[in-house]
Parts: structure tokens; C-alpha cells; sequence
């Protein structure tokens, strides 16, 4: 679960998020959507503990992210666009590497590998490729697979899908879906407001650091007229 209170971050005199107060409840898919430069990276890496908050509190998966980071990143995991890995190791040296950080060894890390293997659909052959010769999607499992290994409670996504070809795109999005399923906790941050229609249970409408609306999809769509994007200009338009 997430919980953000008041939530803010300046830079001296620049206030990149303005008191963001939003839950994310386990099963739940939450759309942080908004244009480039509306605050929502600044928001995420304030809730994976990269950022210290100037203002308000968060928890995470039931742990402060200023005075138990620790445990919040122990329950996170974390997906961001453009994410790369080691391209001369093969995928299963890459989710070796990885999965000592999280105290996976012998059996068990062999067990969470096909685990994610098998929700990602990752084939054997493939995770015996090095990453330099598999395809951006594959790459992009990997890089997924890294996040997942030690089972998070808690997902962030951030532009996950950038840069990725329709197949690749279309497996992220199913997994999503598939995550949430197994009662994990996850944010979904975009700025491709089909793709949130596609996974998000609700949504919050980010801009210039503020949270300028919150609903359900289905609210959401309401105020577009069964249009994402269409809600998300009109509502910028009433609180212009």
C-alpha cells in the first residue's frame, strides 16, 4: 500500500511537487498522468526513497520513506523508461547479479528466476542470451524481471513503455494487469493517456507539481466524455 500526505519537493525557490496526497491500495493499479514536467518522476523517486521530501510523508508497503528507506526499498521495486542493463552478461547472469542485493542464492534465486520467467514469458534459450543481442522488449522483460525478483510489495513504473515497439508495449501492459492480480500495489506513471485506460483502476491528473484531480477510471472517463485525455485537458482548463 501507498500513502502520501501533503507530499512536496522544492529546490530552493522551485516547487517541482506541491502538496500530492493520493493512497494506493494492494490489487490496485493507480495512473500518475500528466505532461513531461508535471512532477510525477519527482513524485515517484520521493516514494522510492531516492528523494527526500520537503514537505508531507509518505509510506510505503507500511514504511516511512524518510526514517525506514531501508525497509521501503526491501517491498519495492522500481521500472523506469530507458532502464538498461549489463548488455554483455546473458539474462540469467543479469538476474543473478541482481538477486543477491536481495539475499537470493542457489535454489531459491533459481526458483524466482523461472517465476518471472514464467510471468514475463521469458523462454530459457533467452535468458541464456547476452543482453546486447536480444531485442528491446526482451531487454525490457529483463529489466523488469530485475525489479521483481525478490517479489515487491509495491511497483513503480515510471514511462515504462518508452521507446519499446507495439509487442514489446503490449507485453508490459498485460503484465501489469497480471502483477496487480497477484494482490501487489502498483503506480503507473504516464503521459500516454491510452495505455491508462488500458490498466489503471484510478487515476490522478498531475500538473505543474499539483494533483489536480483524482477518481476512478470510470469517473475519469465520465468528465472526457469516454475520453482520457479529453478529461484530463478539460479538467486543466477548469482549474486554469
Amino acid at each position: 500500500m501507498i500513502e502520501a500526505k501533503g507530499l512536496g519537493k522544492s529546490y530552493r525557490r522551485f516547487q517541482a511537487v506541491r502538496g500530492v496526497s493520493f493512497e494506493v491500495r494492494p490489487g490496485e493499479v493507480y495512473g500518475l498522468l500528466g505532461p513531461n514536467g508535471a512532477g510525477k518522476t519527482t513524485t515517484l523517486r520521493m516514494l522510492a526513497t531516492l528523494l527526500r521530501p520537503t514537505a508531507g510523508r509518505a509510506r510505503v508497503a507500511g514504511f516511512d520513506v524518510v526514517r525506514q528507506s531501508l525497509e521501503v526499498r526491501r517491498n519495492l521495486g522500481i521500472v523506469n523508461g530507458g532502464m538498461k542493463v549489463y548488455d554483455k552478461l546473458t539474462g540469467y547472469e543479469v538476474l543473478d547479479f541482481f538477486g543477491s542485493f536481495y539475499d537470493l542464492w542457489g535454489a531459491k534465486l533459481k526458483e524466482r528466476i523461472a517465476w518471472a520467467a514464467e510471468l514475463l514469458r521469458i523462454e530459457r534459450a533467452v535468458l541464456s542470451k547476452q543482453v546486447k543481442d536480444m531485442s528491446s522488449g526482451m531487454q525490457q522483460k529483463i529489466v523488469i524481471a530485475r525489479a521483481i525478483l525478490h517479489q515487491p510489495q509495491v511497483l513503480l513504473l515510471d514511462e515504462a513503455t518508452a521507446g519499446l515497439d507495439v509487442f514489446a508495449r503490449r507485453a508490459l501492459l498485460d503484465f501489469v494487469r497480471q502483477y496487480a492480480g497477484l494482490g501487489k500495489t502498483l503506480v503507473y506513471s504516464t503521459h500516454v493517456m491510452s495505455e491508462a485506460e488500458e490498466v489503471c483502476d484510478r487515476v490522478g491528473f498531475m500538473n505543474k507539481g499539483l494533483l489536480v484531480y483524482e477518481g476512478s477510471l470510470q469517473e475519469a472517463l465520465a468528465l472526457g466524455s469516454g475520453n482520457l485525455e479529453r478529461a484530463f485537458i478539460r479538467r486543466l482548463e477548469e482549474v486554469a
